[in-house]
């Protein structure tokens, strides 16, 4: 056999006569056993050479002879065993799935009846095959990892290292293969029990099990503990270097182990937190979405099985620096794994963590945001009504979350989560949780208020405390026009005071449902006119300048038109806001210039009769000029205006003095009345007719002057016909 099998003089060219003679060498060993052990060199050289033939089916039958072989004369057999390791991993990862299954059965005989030095050489071989596609392989491996642990003569000094490839099966996907590994896993923690009974005695008769444990889990046998627990230390760091492997399906391996791992190491976790938790700050952060869920699942072990007094000392110091999402991910996974006793104590320094600037405030990034809001969810569902201590704390949290530029989605879990927060504390809304920190909350933000800029993120945690709040608003204007005065002076960031007027305005026009709904915002009007809007009204030049001037006659349009400022009102701002509107009629913008004509229109109805000539004049040449003006809606307003004008001035003490400027209005009105525009036309012709009042000679005169001039002279004609009526009925 040797002569025609061996090299080099061995050349049997026939495959079927290699097989044939393989299973000649297989049959000489089942029947003559120990008795072939003086021939061990020539078999051990045979297989060397046939373990690597070309023909699959002859390295097949000579895996089969190598564990005959074995088993036919174990006492001489670790002489010759290491020679053929080597042919083995050459063949173990053959194309054929079945010659790899039958490599790795033959690996497992040749080192457990042969020489255990040899597991170091075969196991990144073994550990390779656990990856492999076909799960009949995955499951040799396994069998023969497991046959390992339980016989190998020197199984003590590899169990850190064979440990790792057994309890990796236990994710396998094929059921078969998990429901294997947990088989032999059990046989070898009862065996290592039955072996150690002596050390284990105390544990064996005084262990208590531990009355929060995760949910869906089974405890593992005492052996099997004590096992991963003394190994650990031994373990940790190359599974830790394999999580961060290049390769995506090592990583999700190495997460799986973890957990398993972690789960059987219970509170012995606490001596190997450093690495750990640099581990998963990396691994939560990885781009395979099933590590960093694997990932995840062991942090919230660390939160089950270690004293949150470790834990988060070692935790925190992270947020201290430049905290990442990963950091606040593996927060809100050991608050998860956490009970509510246990955390008790330590909810008032969470609250202050988390509500910290440079956590809650160091990224607009929404995946970061994404993991705060968790963190803040599970602090809630597992502290429950402990969470009353820390409310104000987390609805900064919240409130910052909310203020962050982001989809309506986040926005609408930030709102689920402040009612469950109100919940927790018997509140019936997130309005109840407004109104419990309305004060604080703005106090929060009023005292950094001098420094901010548009970039400040305080704008938009003051623009979600101030709409999101409702009618909450109301009963915190001290500090509200605090803020607001303070930022909207002349000489601050422009971006910011557009930013803080756009929120003025919209909370303006639901008033009473807001900033009104106590009825206290009319005592700070004098205080928004003449502090914030009078000054935001003078023209500047620019964009931005503009826009600012435009959302300022908006509030006072929104203030104006809710009725909160009152003829009354009126009467006392008239002199100081008087000229800044009336220039605002000349601005670029259509929704300015409309608003001012409105505010002109109600300026006048409401105390026209008390402006001097002066003003009447300044007012009605203005007014005039948006007769002309580009919208029909300016120009509809304008005429509104002017009808409004003749009736101040018909009981004012100025009428006399005014007679030239009323004549010029008819010839500028009458000119108005051939408008191409018909609703124009009409509105000119009712304004016509309010200022006939005045003087109905000097308008028919002027009437008669340009009649033949108009294209449409029934309007003329009407108002004639108007004139004389008035005069039949006086």
């Amino acid at each position: 056999l040797a002569q025609r099998l061996c090299p080099p003089q061995g050349a049997e060219p026939s495959e079927e006569l290699r097989l044939g003679l393989v299973q000649l060498l297989s049959l000489l060993l089942q029947r003559c056993g120990a008795s072939m052990a003086p021939y061990l060199g020539d078999i051990a050289r045979v297989l060397q050479a046939t373990l690597l033939d070309h023909y699959a089916e002859v390295r097949r039958e000579s895996c089969g002879c190598a564990v005959a072989c074995a088993r036919a004369m174990p006492e001489h057999f670790h002489m010759q065993s290491e020679s053929l390791i080597k042919p083995l991993m050459q063949t173990i990862s053959h194309q054929h799935y079945r010659v790899r299954v039958d490599v790795i059965q033959a690996t497992g005989a040749v080192i457990q009846f042969g020489n255990g030095k040899s597991v170091d050489d075969v196991l990144s071989h073994l550990a390779q095959r656990l990856f492999d596609e076909i799960p009949k392989v995955r499951h040799a491996v396994t069998a023969v990892i497991g046959e390992w642990l339980l016989h190998l003569r020197d199984r003590y000094s590899y169990f850190h290292k064979l440990i790792p490839l057994l309890l990796g099966s236990f994710t396998d996907e094929i059921p078969e293969n998990t429901k294997l590994a947990w088989t032999y896993w059990e046989k070898i923690g009862l065996q290592w029990e039955k072996e150690n009974e002596e050390d284990l005695k105390d544990k064996m008769d005084f262990s208590v099990s531990p009355s929060h444990y995760p949910k869906g889990e089974t405890r593992p046998g005492l052996g099997c503990r004590e096992l991963v627990s003394r190994n650990l230390s031994k373990i940790l760091p190359g599974l830790c270097h394999d999580i961060t492997d290049w390769l995506g399906s090592t990583r999700i391996k190495a997460s799986q182990l973890l957990y398993t791992l972690l789960l059987h190491a219970e509170d012995h976790i606490t001596q190997h937190m450093e690495l750990l938790l640099r581990t998963l700050y990396q691994a939560c952060s990885d781009e395979e979405s099933e590590v960093v869920k694997n990932s995840v699942k062991a942090a919230e072990l660390i939160g089950t099985f270690v004293s949150p007094r470790v834990s988060l000392k070692l935790i925190t110091p992270a947020f201290e620096q430049t905290p990442k999402a990963s950091c606040v991910m593996v927060l809100a996974a050991v608050i998860r794994g956490s009970t509510k006793e246990i955390l008790q104590p330590h909810v008032a320094q969470l609250g202050n963590t988390l509500s910290q600037a440079g956590v809650c405030q160091r990224s607009e990034e929404v995946f970061y945001m994404e993991q705060l809001l968790y963190c803040v969810q599970a602090l809630i569902e597992v502290c429950q009504e402990d969470c009353k201590e820390i409310s104000l704390q987390l609805m900064k949290v919240l409130v910052t979350i909310m203020a962050t530029p982001s989809s309506q989605d986040l926005k609408e879990k930030v709102e689920k989560t402040m009612s469950s927060l109100a919940a927790v504390q018997q509140l019936e809304s997130f309005h109840s949780l407004y109104k419990q920190h309305i004060i604080q909350l703005l106090e929060w933000l009023a005292g950094s208020c001098e420094g901010w800029s548009c970039y400040s993120p305080e704008v938009l945690q003051f623009e979600v405390i101030t709409t999101h709040s409702g009618a909450v608003i109301g009963e915190a204007l001290d500090d509200f026009v605090l803020v607001l005065r303070t930022c909207l002076q002349a000489n601050r960031d422009p971006q910011m005071r557009l930013k803080l007027f756009t929120v003025l305005s919209q909370l303006l026009q639901k008033a009473s449902e807001t900033i009104n709904s106590q009825g206290l915002f009319p005592s700070y009007l004098e205080t928004m006119i003449k502090d914030i809007l009078a000054p935001n009204l003078q023209w500047h030049a620019g964009r931005t300048a503009a826009a600012i001037r435009a959302t300022a006659v908006l509030c006072l349009w929104a203030l104006i038109h809710c009725e909160m400022l009152s003829p009354k009102e009126i009467l006392k701002v008239k002199d100081e806001l008087m000229p800044q509107i009336i220039a605002s009629m000349d601005e670029d913008s259509k929704i300015t210039r409309l608003m001012a004509c409105r505010i002109v229109d109600v300026f006048l109805k409401d105390c026209g009769r008390q402006f001097d000539a002066d003003k009447l004049k300044n007012t009605y040449t203005e007014v005039l000029k948006r007769l002309d003006d580009a919208s029909s809606e300016v120009r509809l307003a304008a005429a509104h205006t002017l009808a409004n004008w003749f009736k101040c001035l018909k009981d004012s003490d100025v009428k006399s003095s005014m007679e030239n400027h009323v004549e010029f209005l008819y010839q500028e009105l009458l000119v108005h009345l051939d408008d191409p525009d018909e609703n124009l036309q009409k509105a000119v012709l009712e304004v016509l007719k309010e200022g006939s009042i005045l003087y109905p000679d000097l308008l028919v005169r002027e009437i008669e002057g340009v009649l033949h001039k108009h294209q449409t002279p029934v309007y003329c004609n009407q108002l004639l016909h108007h004139i004389q009526s008035a005069k039949e009925s006086a």
